[in-house]
């Protein structure tokens, strides 16, 4: 017997604050295909690829990336995981998102959720982990063990948002001495309490801040926001031969030839990667969030959970956009079911 759900929909073509630009719908509940677990969502997070994809959007569409809940039903060759298991994950672009009671999630990409922590701290946690995660040693190659990287430093532009809170936590678990840039007296000691031992205010020049606090240069930045204010910055601040990860879309086109003299390595990191291209290492997403999870149970990490609304409705997945939109969230929203 079909089975409806509650789901909330974004309007195409809205702005944030519209009127109706969110709206209820009941769905048919999802069936799991092969490799996929039906999931019962008891908490859902908020990040700017939900706006960013809103702003795109061509026809009315179920947004959201960021899960915690209860598997309802496994696909046939699912092995990993069992009906009653909670998990937590980022999902993918190319599926509907998870602002709806039921999801469906490649089980590669799950991983069971830390016991020790609620449904609304933990559903704050799987984009940006994965995201600082790659970033820190996927992308800029350090090494992802417990002091493994005693001598080295990296600068974080951005460490209040959803994903510089987690690289602080991540770059610090891993021996890395961290620079972090925030701007109120308020995500100066959030940055701080997650282990930056360093703050610079990223609404001044970043290289002038960074000479101040008796440093010269960085060996690794991980720019969070705003790239092309920083750009010139960042060139100045980084070492010779050093690498830079950046994961925000520039506004503006950027000179990259600022960065040969020194030979700067620059890449991107995306998350959605590798859901989006099916690539053979999928199910290292899944694998990183398990080891997020042993790192939250050893207390090496902490949710990055900073509000917390109540209740699937339109008018609170628009507060949490109109929010995220302005560029002033510390840390991440979560809605709980």
């Amino acid at each position: 017997m079909e089975k409806n759900m509650k789901a909330i929909l974004a309007k195409a073509g809205s702005e944030a604050k519209d009127e109706g630009a969110f709206y209820e719908k009941m769905l048919l509940v999802p069936e799991p295909g092969p490799h996929d677990l039906l999931v019962r969502v008891k908490a859902i997070g908020m990040n700017p690829v939900d706006t960013k994809v809103r702003k795109r959007l061509e026809k009315d569409t179920v947004l959201g990336w960021d899960v915690c809940g209860m598997v309802e039903k496994t696909g046939s060759n699912v092995t990993k995981f069992n009906a009653g298991d909670r998990v937590y994950y980022a999902g993918a672009l190319q599926r509907p998102g998870c602002n709806s009671e039921y999801h469906l999630v490649d089980c590669r990409l799950a991983a069971l959720a830390p016991d020790k922590l609620s449904h609304g701290d933990i559903a704050a946690m799987p984009l940006t982990s994965i995201t600082a995660w790659e970033g820190l040693f996927e992308r800029l190659g350090f090494i992802p063990k417990a002091h493994g990287n005693k001598g080295k430093s990296i600068l974080i532009v951005g460490g209040s948002g959803g994903v510089g809170s987690m690289a602080i936590q991540l770059a610090h678990w891993a021996g890395l001495h961290v620079v972090a840039t925030a701007s109120r007296p308020e995500t100066v000691v959030w940055c701080k309490k997650l282990g930056a031992e360093v703050s610079l205010n990223h609404k001044n020049d970043l290289y002038t801040e960074l000479q101040k606090s008796g440093h010269d240069s960085v060996d690794a930045i991980f720019c969070t926001t705003q790239i092309e204010n920083h750009w010139k910055a960042m060139a100045e601040c980084i070492s010779p031969q050093g690498r830079i990860v950046l994961i925000s879309d520039p506004n503006a086109p950027l000179d990259i030839t600022l960065f040969k003299q020194k030979s700067v390595a620059i890449c991107w990191e995306f998350m959605f990667t590798r859901s989006m291209y099916e690539t053979g290492d999928m199910a290292e997403q899944g694998k990183l969030l398990a080891t997020i999870a042993d790192l939250v149970k050893s207390g090496d990490i902490v949710t990055n959970r900073q509000k917390t609304l109540l209740g699937l409705t339109p008018e609170n997945i628009q507060a949490m956009h109109i929010l995220q939109e302005s560029e002033t969230m510390m840390g991440k929203q979560v809605l709980i079911l």
